[in-house]
């Protein structure tokens, strides 16, 4: 009997690590997807469909591979030279900026669908490209590392820092932060701008708690004056830890919106215009009269329709209620905070929902379909979250009657996905 392999680095020794793959597929994530010669998936970081390239395999599993590129033999006529000289330096941050706009978008459109197909089992989805957005100093909420006082990344597949002197697709006035603002002692940062009114926001985050009998690290930032400056400690304690949150104001679809420091807004004011826009046409928002916004943040949805419109908004952070009723005071409106998946909101004509990235799950699904909505319209940020919600709507009585696909994140795998889907 033969002795069991041995392992370096997940990788058997002995193993050829030296080999040539053929990618013909982008995954979530933005690795390219090959074969190996036993039939193996393998991974590649950078490469892109339709290339050749030698590659180093790196981790070695049951049912895939990772490698790491070495030499490109044969290269994408989509692959273009990033236009950020960080990316270029290693950040690891846009993880698909070496591949064209246009193809962007197209290879996104791919993944949703493939999503919908694999993993929510729909034979044919309709899926189509929605709108594109500028690909530069766009980002007006970036969240960023920080090494010894300053701004930084993750490099490209590593947990290492990698200090960045600016950021090609963040707003200016948060670039000047990240290139010269100091962090002091904290371990993550959140910056935030508005693009309407030019506020300026940042949340620092110390990590876990100092050991015992020993306090947390006293040094401060240096931060411009304007700049509001917040302790994601206070904002996990609650409304209660800050006698006053801090907030920015956004404009976005005619109507100005508060956006305190614990609550989620979209990653750029001109995103969000497009998100209200894409929920709109799914929505069919001219015929609704009574709408269910569920996991409604600060209540940005509420704009896809008309001031008449009766909308009650569930929602569960606090920051983001406190937000929404001072954002729908105008409107016909109820805030009601409470976890959605524990709900029984009424009947509506339509439902709304953006749940966070790990999508609604089947409790939260099953209210939804027990709103008795005519439609549903589901925004997604997650592939397989939109593929496994799919599944439940439609095992729940609802067909997919089309999938749109904003890109929302430039030069990322990550995209928006808004669905429409109608009661069988």
């Amino acid at each position: 009997m033969s002795a069991a392999p041995r392992y370096r680095d997940g990788v058997a020794a002995g193993t050829n690590t030296d080999v040539v793959v053929h990618v013909h597929a982008l995954a979530k994530g933005g690795e390219g997807v090959g074969r190996l010669a036993d039939g193996r998936a393998v991974f590649v970081a950078g490469m892109l469909p339709g290339e050749t390239a030698r590659v180093e395999l790196t981790e070695f599993k049951a049912r895939y591979a990772r490698a790491a590129l070495a030499e490109l033999l044969v290269v994408s006529p989509d692959r273009v030279v990033p236009p950020c000289a960080w990316h270029r330096a290693g950040c690891g941050g846009c993880d698909l900026m070496h591949l064209g706009p246009d193809a962007q978008h197209s290879a996104k459109v791919q993944l949703a669908r493939e999503a919908l197909q694999r993993i929510g089992r729909l034979a044919d989805p309709q899926v189509f490209a929605g709108s594109v957005l500028p690909s530069a100093a766009l980002r007006t909420t970036v969240r960023v590392a920080v090494h010894h006082g300053r701004a930084a990344f993750r490099r490209r597949a590593t947990h290492h820092l990698i200090e960045v002197g600016d950021c090609h697709v963040t707003h200016p006035a948060l670039v000047e932060l990240i290139a010269a603002g100091r962090f002091g002692s904290a371990r993550e940062a959140t910056l935030r701008t508005s693009a309407a009114s030019g506020e300026r926001l940042v949340v620092l985050d110390y990590g876990d708690a100092a050991p015992r009998g020993r306090s947390r690290p006293a040094l401060g930032p240096l931060l411009p004056d304007d700049v509001q400056v917040v302790d994601a400690a206070d904002l996990r304690a609650g409304s209660s830890g800050l006698a006053v949150v801090p907030a920015i104001h956004e404009v976005v679809a005619g109507r100005r919106w508060q956006i305190s420091a614990g609550s989620f807004f979209q990653t750029s004011a001109v995103g969000a215009e497009a998100l209200v826009a894409a929920v709109a046409a799914a929505a069919g928002a001219g015929r609704a009269h009574r709408v269910l916004d569920a996991y409604c943040g600060v209540g940005l949805l509420s704009a896809a329709f008309d001031a008449d419109v009766s909308v009650v908004a569930v929602e569960s952070s606090p920051f983001s209620v406190a937000d929404a009723m001072v954002n729908l005071a105008d409107r016909d409106a109820e805030v009601v905070r409470a976890r959605f998946e524990r709900c029984k909101p009424g009947t509506f004509d339509v439902a709304v929902a953006d749940p966070a990235r790990r999508g609604l799950g089947r409790d939260a699904a099953e209210v939804l379909a027990g709103t008795g909505a005519a439609v549903v319209v589901l925004v997604s940020c997650d592939l397989a979250a939109l593929g496994r919600d799919s599944g439940d709507l439609t095992a729940l009585g609802y067909d997919h009657a089309g999938s749109t696909v904003l890109d929302l994140f430039p030069h990322t795998s990550h995209a928006e996905v808004v669905t429409r889907f109608e009661r069988r």
